[in-house]
């Protein structure tokens, strides 16, 4: 029988979108016979609790947990907890006060020093400390197993390096999962970093590629912005491209039945831009009020609370309505109650931008219901696109999202929905079994069906100019 020891520092009761990926892998091995193994991390505290998730890692496969050894991480999550709670219990006002001391200029600064200090302490990333003990885990777990193979998902890149040195001593190959573009300027903790960190961790990412069985990506254009910016790194024939999908099978279309047309936003909102949304919505309450009024936009998860301020500043709270994040069971409900979905992108000052597509994106395309993307040049449109879905705004145009929210609301209005429909058989091509069986050829040291071509495509107009600046990247000697 084949093994694979697979390694996600998040993995549940974690809910959080990172989650999903790996734990869709590992049920759908399972299934084809691999033996499988897990190493994750035990955090001092999670993003999102979600301990029903656990019902559905495979009875068969053995979950190794690691807890770190970190006083200011333990420190950290014991004042998250304790602000968590207060906040709970308390007044609107309270909530406000605390937002207003949150931003003050001495504590923005204060944090700001915080976050440089943890950027050369914590390197390569704040997952430091997991490092050591899991390496002793995955060690022993492939003295006992004997696996075919080590499966790493990156973020973090802490979680690559377990797997490198795992391999290094005991002789078993390993595979790359990159879910985000990690060391690539996309995250503000590679931005905060010194000159020689930055290139230490350019260094370490190089390593990791050049000792990797296979190096897997989501998109053509991220394995190209890798594939340029770390030249030599990666030989194109070990590169594989598998996006994120859906596990099990589409289901049928349902109207739900109810007087305001609801659209459903699910996940975590800090890093999506929604300022246009909101700027659209406002105007269309003046000029459309009889569509506006019949129009429901339910936020429900992480980081909601500028969207329920702006939202409130602007006179829409009858429109746009926020929650807190609910469990996996839960969210299934809210699926089946929503007339449609809404995906948003990522601020567009953000580099590399265009390279990343929420996971909430393929459930939706599994829930089968139409979807609102309001969405710059991304991958997320790009796939939408591909799928058949018409209802898609730029970012940066209020009278083109407008336009959009009006189409929507005539085809509910008129009972046409169902006109507005992702392709069923586009959508299939996002199923984990077929993803599972791209993921097999990497773990078993083949070249992908279809191979990725270096050049075929571009790099992301965000990245373009600072991948061209060869002085950014490392080069081996």
């Amino acid at each position: 029988m084949k093994s694979v020891i697979m390694i996600p520092y998040f993995f549940p009761p974690e809910g959080a979108a990172g989650v999903y990926r790996p734990l869709r892998f590992v049920r759908q091995l399972a299934t084809m016979g691999w033996d499988t193994t897990i190493v994750s991390a035990e955090p001092y505290s999670y993003q999102r609790y979600d301990p029903d998730l656990l019902t559905l890692i495979p009875t068969s496969t053995e979950t190794i947990r690691v807890q770190p050894k970190d006083p200011w991480q333990s420190l950290q999550a014991w004042r998250g907890k304790r602000l968590q709670g207060k906040l709970s219990g308390g007044s609107v006002e309270m909530d406000d006060r605390v937002h207003r001391a949150h931003h003050a200029p001495f504590r923005s600064w204060v944090r700001e020093s915080i976050r440089t200090a943890e950027a050369y302490y914590y390197f390569p990333d704040l997952a430091k400390p997991w490092i050591r003990p899991a390496v002793k885990a995955t060690r022993q777990a492939c003295l006992r197993k004997t696996p075919t193979v080590l499966w790493s998902t990156i973020g973090p890149v802490s979680t690559g390096i377990v797997a490198q040195q795992t391999s290094q001593s005991t002789g078993v190959p390993y595979v790359l999962d990159f879910r985000d573009p990690w060391e690539l300027y996309y995250y503000e903790s590679e931005m905060q970093r010194s000159k020689g960190v930055t290139r230490s961790a350019q260094r370490t990412l190089y390593n990791l590629f050049e000792g990797a069985q296979a190096v897997v990506f989501l998109f053509s254009r991220m394995a190209e912005s890798y594939w340029r910016a770390y030249k030599g790194a990666l030989d194109p024939s070990k590169i594989h491209i598998i996006p994120n999908g859906y596990e099990g099978v589409i289901e049928s279309f349902r109207v739900p039945n109810d007087h305001k047309c609801t659209i459903l936003y699910s996940g975590t909102l800090a890093s999506y831009r929604f300022d246009t949304l909101l700027q659209a919505l406002y105007d269309l309450k003046k000029t459309y009020p009889t569509v506006a009024k019949q129009l429901k936009f339910l936020f429900v998860g992480d980081g909601m609370d500028s969207l329920t301020r702006e939202a409130d500043s602007l006179g829409l709270s009858d429109i746009v309505e926020t929650a807190s994040p609910v469990s996996f069971d839960e969210v299934t409900l809210l699926f089946e109650k929503a007339h449609g979905f809404l995906i948003l992108g990522r601020h567009p000052e953000r580099k590399g931008h265009e390279l990343v597509a929420g996971a909430k994106l393929f459930g939706y395309l599994k829930a089968r219901k139409p979807i609102i993307g309001i969405l710059p040049q991304d991958e997320t449109r790009e796939i939408l696109t591909n799928v058949g879905v018409e209802t898609l705004a730029d970012a940066s145009s209020m009278s083109d999202i407008s336009g959009i929210l009006r189409k929507f609301h005539s085809a509910w209005s008129e009972n046409q929905l169902s006109t507005l429909l992702p392709n069923k058989h586009a959508c299939e091509s996002y199923s984990s079994e077929l993803q599972t069986l791209a993921l097999m050829r990497a773990l078993e040291g083949l070249p992908s069906e279809v191979p990725f071509v270096p050049g075929k495509v571009d790099p992301p107009p965000s990245l373009r100019d600072l991948i061209e600046n060869e002085s950014m990247w490392y080069r081996k000697q």
